[in-house]
């Protein structure tokens, strides 16, 4: 299935939940109801608490891109992991409220920008909502799907979508890698703990 096909799956599902899939402007969907137990039964985790808890897992950080008609799409991204080996699966989870997804759903096709220690800033811009994320950051096109592919980043991986999942009030999005790659010289990692930044040497 090539990326138009793939497109009109995602956009099908889309409209499947009650996305907008026209050009014009995006609604965010309504939040789901995330009570995993009864009125009568204990209160649900305590969302700051659950904050704090998972704060302790360190992770990196990408910036998601797409190709589009009006210009390029892309935001900033913790929640990403490699899934599969056979076939070359990666996922990352992006809130079903975002306004970015509908258009990187529509391009049918994403790159992970696996972000550099010196890349806090950029990634800062990529969190924002409204403004210009790509003002002043230089970029390529991935060799396949021609999403962004951000200078400076420690890594690339260039994917279709492969599926798309419900997870409470995100989506799990599975990309299938078409091609990936690292600079020649290699670049430490950018990596995010208990709310901050932080690199390996830290």
């Amino acid at each position: 299935m090539g990326h138009a096909g793939m497109a009109a799956t995602v956009v099908r599902y889309l409209r499947s939940v009650g996305s907008p899939t026209s050009s014009g402007p995006v609604e965010a969907l309504p939040r789901p109801d995330l009570r995993a137990v009864g009125d009568d039964e204990r209160a649900p985790v305590d969302a700051a608490e659950f904050r704090r808890v998972l704060g302790t897992f360190a992770s990196g950080v990408t910036v998601i891109t797409a190709p589009g008609p009006d210009g390029p799409a892309g935001f900033a991204c913790q929640s990403f992991a490699s899934l599969s080996l056979d076939p070359p699966l990666v996922a990352f989870m992006v809130a079903r409220t975002s306004t970015t997804w509908p258009r990187i759903a529509r391009a049918g096709a994403f790159c992970v920008n696996v972000l550099a220690a010196a890349q806090s800033e950029l990634c800062r811009g990529f969190a924002v909502s409204g403004a210009d994320k790509f003002a002043g950051v230089e970029y390529d096109a991935a060799p396949v799907s021609g999403a962004p592919r951000i200078d400076g980043a420690a890594a690339w991986i260039d994917c279709t979508i492969h599926a798309v999942h419900t997870g409470g009030d995100h989506l799990i999005v599975v990309g299938r890698i078409t091609s990936l790659g690292t600079p020649a010289t290699p670049e430490s990692p950018l990596l995010f703990h208990r709310g901050h930044f932080a690199t390996l040497e830290d």
